[in-house]
């Protein structure tokens, strides 16, 4: 399971990160696992700047694009990605009994990727 930027470098890396986190950190974070040439498509949003390294912009190429998530056609591109099998969730899950614990760690930008409270 890949955690973060340097697990998923570990694991060969990735061509495109989709930032869907409300966690700034966790997207930068997230740089270090683009190979040459990769994109970082920001579709989350946090009020705290994004820390870049202008060196991973230049000698890695890496590109950092917004996106609002507009366009069905989009949609549904991004849908039939997921059906298919290629795009995997990272979570963290919590007991019902751990709610106050998974806000606090969302409200403090700590939970990388997404807290989930299972049933």
């Amino acid at each position: 399971m890949v955690r973060d930027g340097d697990g998923l470098a570990a694991a060969g890396g990735t061509d495109i990160v989709l930032g869907t986190s409300n966690s700034t950190d966790a997207m930068a974070d997230s740089i270090r696992g683009l190979r040459p040439d990769g994109r970082l498509v920001l579709m989350g949003a946090e009020a705290k700047p994004l820390a870049v390294s202008p060196f991973d912009l230049l000698m890695r190429r890496i590109k950092i694009i917004g996106s609002q998530q507009n366009g069905r056609e989009y949609l549904h591109e991004a849908l039939a990605i997921a059906a298919s099998g290629k795009v995997r969730v990272v979570t963290e899950t919590y007991r019902p009994d751990e709610i106050g614990k998974a806000y606090e760690r969302v409200e403090k930008g700590q939970v990388r990727f997404r807290a989930v409270v299972t049933m």
